[in-house]
């Protein structure tokens, strides 16, 4: 196990200033429909158990939950040169710890912390969608893959480890990545457009498990964030942080990590 310690793309139709009001995930484009993503439901009667018990048997985890700005890719970046555009406009002041406060926030969260400190004088349906819109344009540029994010992907994929992206940007943005890859990476999106409760709560990762039909103790989260960390842990997913712009505390059950790079699907395994 590796030591501890944001091509082009299409974009996928004009985003909507309106935030959906359907709270459940839905599958990508041309996925199965899945199992139930009710969290109450018991994984070990669905139809993914059997699968999910030859993984195990294997040393891999049954399913690899993951995080997609700041762990997947490297948008944060995108995020943060959008936000000074926006709040710059309004003849506000946006500082670096403004900025690094919203990493890994519920989108919403972040509009109304841009109204209060920003001085943005928009509704915060209509913050979401200038920043979203502003980082797909330069996600339609480059796609900025995090150290070692891919090289796993695909070895999950081709091992057969099924993966769903558990993320608070809207699904424009997930489309607009994951439409980069050569197939069908990710079962599920679940996205910030598409749940009731975003990260720091265990919604987002307690529906992502229920989609796959997978015990949130069998699974593996991939977080960069403090509550991305927090929505797994509350989750009961086991976790590992890859710190990237903010630190992440040791703790017991968590692992810290600098990078990907190096880390394999059995290593993943080991966490469980």
């Amino acid at each position: 196990m590796p030591p501890r310690v944001h091509h082009s793309v299409p974009i996928r139709g004009e985003y909507s200033s309106t935030v959906t009001d359907n709270n459940a995930p839905r599958p990508v484009p041309d996925s199965s429909s899945g199992p139930s993503a009710d969290p109450s439901a018991d994984p070990g009667t669905g139809p993914s158990a059997g699968r999910s018990a030859d993984l195990r048997a294997q040393g891999l985890p049954a399913a690899v939950l993951w995080d997609m700005d700041g762990t997947l890719v490297d948008t944060e970046p995108y995020w943060m040169a959008e936000e000074h555009l926006l709040v710059s406009e309004f003849g506000g002041t946006w500082t670096d710890a403004d900025a690094h406060a919203l990493i890994g926030n519920a989108l919403i969260d972040s509009a109304h912390y841009i109204q209060r400190h920003g001085g943005v004088n928009l509704p915060a349906e209509e913050i979401i969608a200038r920043l979203t819109t502003g980082v797909v344009r330069r996600i339609a540029v480059e796609v900025p893959w995090r150290p070692g994010a891919r090289e796993l992907l695909t070895e999950l994929h081709d091992l057969g480890v099924p993966c769903a992206l558990v993320t608070m940007s809207y699904r424009e943005m997930a489309e607009a990545i994951i439409g980069t890859l050569p197939g069908e990476y990710f079962r599920f999106l679940v996205t910030g457009d598409e749940v009731t409760h975003g990260k720091p709560h265990a919604e987002p990762y307690l529906k992502a498990a229920g989609l796959l039909g997978v015990a949130p103790g069998e699974c593996v989260a991939i977080e960069d964030s403090l509550t991305g960390v927090a929505s797994a842990e509350a989750a009961g997913v086991p976790l590992l942080a890859v710190e990237h712009l903010v630190p992440v505390p040791e703790r017991a059950g968590r692992t810290v990590v600098r990078t990907l790079d190096g880390w394999t699907a059995k290593d993943l395994g080991k966490l469980l």
